[in-house]
């Protein structure tokens, strides 16, 4: 074989940079796949050094409040995007439009509205504004601030004691969220016999809640008469309280003490019937006893009285019988 010639090896580089030129060209379109995509989505209006972050909404209860959201597509192709809501905040978003079909380097405005719901409680709540399209999908935060008068009401009803247990219901009756805090008191015949301080509960009350909870006492007396007495609090002034009342008597005493007054009950029955008995059933005469002789009374004085004959009858007689 003979070697190469000048000529040769000036074409080898030639060759070896365009099959890399090639190779980088088919390499391209992936690595442009990996890239960010070629379309936005965020709220509308600035530019893009004082672009909103998030859309921001206020308003009172019963109120519809509007904004807009920009989708700008940067590619060479229609971008076709579905828009939707997500979120507490985000569920009460309607679009004007649920699927825009935004031309290649062309941006498109979609309005939106969001109702307050009139039983909304003042305060903050958060949502998302969600557009997917060119298999990508972009989220918009959603903030929601709804202003109004708070009224803070709490309330703690259907105390029950049983046993070493105490049960008892919380009720938020006002319109903003309360986190409760309780305390524990009971009193018996001879003088306290819990006292827990006021301490937070594991739990957020929304408006309109009702929770169903229980206490533990694992000390409960034996034998007493007690009155427990529930008082719960939260921010806002919120107060209330209830008390329950109960008796502890222990089980076998009871029983042995119900055993022996049924016992006594029922000797003093049998007695009572022996004694009935007894006086229905009087001495009998024996059977060879003589009949008690009567004394004739005594005679009168003077002259006897004639005995009185029969009178004799006859059958009157018709009309003409002998005289």
């Amino acid at each position: 074989m003979s070697p190469p010639t000048p000529r040769r090896r000036r074409a080898l580089p030639v060759l070896t940079a365009a099959l890399t030129a090639l190779l980088c060209g088919l390499a391209s379109p992936a690595a442009a796949d990996d890239g960010p995509p070629d379309w936005t989505a965020r709220p509308a209006g600035g530019t893009d050094r004082d672009a909103r972050q998030y859309v921001y909404l206020e308003g009172t209860p019963g109120t519809v409040l509007q904004d807009r959201l920009t989708v700008t597509n940067s590619g060479r192709a229609p971008l076709t995007v579905r828009l939707r809501g997500d979120g507490r905040a985000g569920d009460r978003i309607r679009f004007a439009e649920d699927t825009v079909t935004v031309p290649a380097r062309t941006r498109a405005d979609v309005p939106l509205a969001l109702t307050v719901p009139h039983d909304a409680v003042p305060g903050d709540t958060s949502g998302e504004a969600v557009a997917t399209g060119g298999g990508e999908e972009i989220r918009v935060p959603v903030r929601v601030r709804t202003v109004g008068p708070t009224l803070a009401a709490l309330g703690v009803e259907d105390v029950e004691v049983s046993g070493g247990t105490i049960r008892y219901a919380l009720v938020n009756r006002g319109n903003a969220m309360l986190r409760p805090r309780l305390a524990v008191r009971a009193e018996g015949v001879f003088g306290t016999l819990l006292d827990r301080p006021e301490r937070p509960l594991p739990l957020e009350l929304a408006p309109g809640r009702r929770v169903e909870r229980t206490e533990p006492w694992p000390d409960a007396p034996a034998l007493d008469a007690v009155t427990v007495r529930l008082r719960v609090t939260a921010s806002g002034g919120a107060r209330d309280e209830a008390e329950a009342s109960a008796a502890y008597v222990p089980v076998v005493p009871a029983v042995g003490g119900g055993l022996l007054v049924l016992g006594g009950l029922a000797a003093l029955a049998s007695g009572a019937y022996r004694r009935r008995r007894t006086g229905r059933a009087g001495p009998q005469p024996a059977p060879d006893a003589r009949p008690a002789v009567r004394p004739e009374p005594p005679e009168q004085a003077g002259p006897p009285e004639e005995a009185q004959l029969p009178l004799a009858t006859e059958p009157l007689l018709k009309a003409g019988a002998k005289t």
